[in-house]
């Protein structure tokens, strides 16, 4: 059985090892998990996993040093490809953060900061655990119940113009859609890689799936 490679991009700012090691966890015997800044690694890899955390404008910044822009836009648009975290509000068109930052424009979007009244109990950043609620079917939801809590750590939300790509929503203040899918992308603004047994399923189910 060919060995299938998948890539866990390394621009210096995601959770690499919580998630490399996850990922690895769950892999099936005929999976490597490679942890790669190489453009051309990228490009080879059967699969990709984008994690990210930070700064929408360093995020930029490192994959626009690394040389790494033109190989994860490819990925997203051809190859099953987890996006995680800062690793989902990249893909979006622009985000709010940094008074303004154009993004890889893979997802047409915009990603809009919490906006809560002064004394309200609601703070920002969004942290802790908290609810999905699965707006449709999909492959990567597989063994993970309806209304399943994964851990969050953000004060930005994504904003698609296509709200028929939604996935997954949570609620904190306001109800803002922490998964988008769409054919062979799937992105989660949540961290798997701290979610417990919800979280490695989901690795799980990324691993086995071929994108459709």
């Amino acid at each position: 059985m060919d060995q299938k490679l998948v890539a866990v991009i390394d621009y210096g700012m995601g959770n690499l090892r919580s998630v490399s090691k996850a990922a690895e966890h769950m892999a099936p015997d005929n999976t490597r998990i490679l942890v790669t800044h190489n453009p051309d690694e990228i490009a080879d890899a059967d699969a990709v996993i984008f994690p990210g955390q930070g700064a929408a404008k360093a995020c930029m910044g490192a994959l626009q040093e690394t040389g790494m822009i033109h190989p994860v836009i490819q990925a997203a648009q051809e190859k099953p490809f987890l996006g995680i975290c800062m690793g989902l509000q990249v893909l979006m068109s622009h985000s709010d953060e940094n008074q303004g930052i154009k993004c890889l424009d893979v997802i047409p979007g915009n990603v809009k900061h919490f906006e809560f009244e002064e004394n309200s109990a609601l703070k920002t950043p969004h942290m802790g655990w908290n609810q999905i609620h699965q707006t449709q079917e999909h492959p990567l939801w597989h063994n993970i119940s309806q209304d399943s809590r994964f851990y969050f750590v953000h004060s930005y939300y994504v904003q698609p113009e296509n709200s028929g790509i939604i996935t997954g929503q949570t609620t904190h203040g306001t109800t803002f859609p922490s998964v988008l899918s769409h054919n062979n992308l799937f992105a989660i603004q949540a961290h798997p890689e701290k979610s417990a047994d919800n979280g490695l399923q989901l690795f799980k189910n990324f691993l086995q799936w071929n994108g459709q």
